[in-house]
């Protein structure tokens, strides 16, 4: 006896039996169930995954003995004709080779004739979409109006070049691509049928390589077990298929991370001395990372490229130290470099070399992560620096007693000593300077002041009463709530230069910003709002609720300017003078600039 291939030994008998393509099987099944069964089915997805055996299968249901029903029995007359594949009222046409309008006039004749001893005449035309513009002009009739003992099951992977008038009288089903699981699990059931004993690293690089298709997964095994003669494991099934291990992928990104040049050099050169092509190993370094930007943003597993629980696991192992701004970063070199790899002569020097790229990467930093790092150095700083001594006339002036009242002037009075030092020269206003007489801005006093060490210690400022802030300018209190802030976060203090506070009701004040976005976002965050409501209640000695409310600063009209800008170029165009030099010179006007108003 002839050997059976699995794919078509362990072909699916029932929609129980298909892989991964519940919601077709589950709306067909429905469909028998309440007699609403199209007469023209098109069931369209990619290789592998089950169109033609769901189009069998269906047949089967129609024409049972039984039915019409969900579970056909498979040992009637018609249900082991259609198994066997020589069902005399079944016809399954293959569109690549009969796509010729002869092929579908003399399909429509043949369809005017009753089945032969089943309950309707079925044609199943596989690769529908191969068939000419006339072959579809002439199915067009009785696609619409076929007879009452005719159906049609249509199975395609290109959906997208069927005409729109076949696809109109169609019920479409996409079937889906198999994940790498259900292929795995399957597999897997069928070795334990076919008692092969197989790791499983070995059926996920099987499953893998498939590409989601079944029928693909099921040759590959076939494959694997005639050239293997004990135990498959999964160096095996790389020495056969010649597939790129997951390992040397981790290996990769690893030394990536850890600014290895020479490790990823060398897993380059032995995946090339393997065989591997280089660039389908660029596509998998790609989808590789990609997985690892997934899982750093949080992603789940359905997210992800075909990836094993272990694998996953693996992932998040090696990105728990990584940041998300350098795998963007890496990413970004990787699709930069892809059209360059594709079209180089030397793929592999290529892939060297935008390795190379990517280690000389400096990883950036996330602006929140700077402004924190900014916000302890400048405590640190704060801590640390020493203050700066007063100047010296001050510490003479410390120094020396008070001066004695002057002595009445007499014949034989002295002039006092003069100073070790000269004071400085008075100048009157009209020998200063212009950008002397300006007043010095207003800074405003801080309460928490560093004091003067020559005073020794000074005690902590006083708390201001509440009956003395009542009194208070709220600008006052918001200035020195902002220097309390300042102490334990300048960086948010500095967000507040342009701020004011609002009194908006009993016990309730606002704080407006006119500013950036940037300090509004900033001072909106959890931790910062939290130190804002606590200074204040600890400034005002009493319960008070604190809000913001932030607003940009408003941008000109693109529009307005815009229409200035034509207006001003049609005034300089019709300025005299300008008329005048283009006559004078025999000149002509080749550009326009607008100065920008200061």
């Amino acid at each position: 006896m002839s050997y059976l291939v699995l794919a078509r030994k362990y072909r699916p008998q029932n929609f129980e039996e298909v892989v991964r393509q519940e919601h077709i099987t589950r709306a067909l099944a429905n469909a028998l169930t309440s007699d609403r069964l199209a007469h023209a089915i098109l069931l369209a997805g990619p290789r592998g995954t089950g169109k033609t055996t769901i189009a069998r299968i269906l047949a089967k249901c129609v024409n049972c003995e039984t039915g019409p029903t969900a579970t056909p029995c498979n040992t009637c007359r018609s249900c082991r004709e259609i198994t066997g594949g020589h069902a005399a009222d079944v016809f399954e046409i293959d569109g690549a080779s009969n796509n010729r309008v002869e092929n579908i006039r003399e399909l429509r004749e043949n369809a005017n004739y009753m089945p032969a001893h089943s309950r309707f005449k079925i044609y199943i035309i596989d690769e529908v979409h191969m068939l000419s513009d006339s072959a579809f002009n002439a199915l067009l009739k009785i696609l619409e109006e076929p007879p009452a003992h005719v159906k049609f099951f249509f199975a395609t992977t290109d959906p997208n070049k069927i005409p729109i008038t076949i696809l109109s009288r169609c019920q479409r089903h996409d079937c889906r691509r198999v994940d790498l699981t259900a292929i795995v699990q399957h597999l897997a059931r069928l070795c334990e049928n076919e008692t092969v004993e197989i790791t499983e690293d070995a059926l996920t690089l099987i499953g893998r390589e498939a590409d989601g298709s079944i029928r693909d997964a099921l040759s590959l095994l076939d494959l694997i077990i005639t050239g293997a003669t004990g135990k498959i494991t999964a160096e095996l099934v790389l020495d056969v298929l010649g597939g790129l291990d997951r390992q040397s992928l981790f290996d990769i990104s690893q030394a990536v991370f850890d600014r290895d040049a020479g490790k990823i050099i060398d897993i380059i050169a032995r995946l090339y001395d393997r065989g591997q092509n280089m660039i389908k190993l660029f596509a998998e370094v790609l989808t590789h990372f990609r997985n690892l930007l997934v899982v750093k943003m949080g992603g789940t597993s359905q997210a992800l490229s075909d990836v094993s629980e272990y694998e996953l696991n693996a992932i998040k192992a090696q990105v728990s130290d990584i940041s998300q701004v350098y795998l963007h970063q890496i990413l970004d070199v990787l699709f930069k470099e892809e059209i360059v790899i594709r079209q180089s002569s030397s793929p592999r020097l290529a892939l060297e070399m935008a390795f190379v790229r990517i280690i000389q990467i400096r990883p950036a930093l996330p602006i929140d992560t700077l402004i924190e790092k900014i916000d302890i150095l400048q405590k640190n700083l704060a801590k640390n620096l020493p203050l700066a001594p007063p100047p010296a006339a001050t510490q003479e002036a410390i120094k020396s007693p008070a001066p004695a009242p002057p002595a009445p002037a007499g014949p034989e009075s002295r002039p006092a000593p003069a100073p070790k030092q000269p004071a400085p020269k008075q100048l009157t206003p009209k020998q200063l300077k212009p950008e002397q007489l300006k007043p010095a801005p207003e800074v405003p006093e801080c309460p928490n002041q560093a004091p003067d060490p020559a005073a020794g210690p000074a005690p902590p400022p006083p708390r201001p009463e509440n009956n003395a802030k009542k009194t208070e300018p709220l600008e006052t209190s918001w200035k020195n709530i902002i220097c309390r802030i300042a102490e334990e976060n300048p960086a948010l203090a500095a967000c507040f230069s342009t701020s004011k506070m609002v009194k908006t009701g009993d016990g309730h004040v606002e704080i407006r910003f006119a500013t950036n976005k940037f300090n509004v976002t900033y001072a909106n965050r959890d931790g910062h709002q939290a130190l804002i409501q606590k200074t204040c209640s600890l400034y005002f000695s009493d319960d008070i609720q604190v809000s913001l409310a932030g607003t940009a600063a408003a941008s000109r009209n693109g529009l307005a300017n815009k229409q200035k800008s034509k207006q001003l170029e049609a005034e300089a165009l019709n300025h005299p003078l300008v008329a005048d030099a283009m006559r004078i010179f025999n000149g002509k006007i080749v550009d326009i600039k607008i100065l920008q108003e200061a």
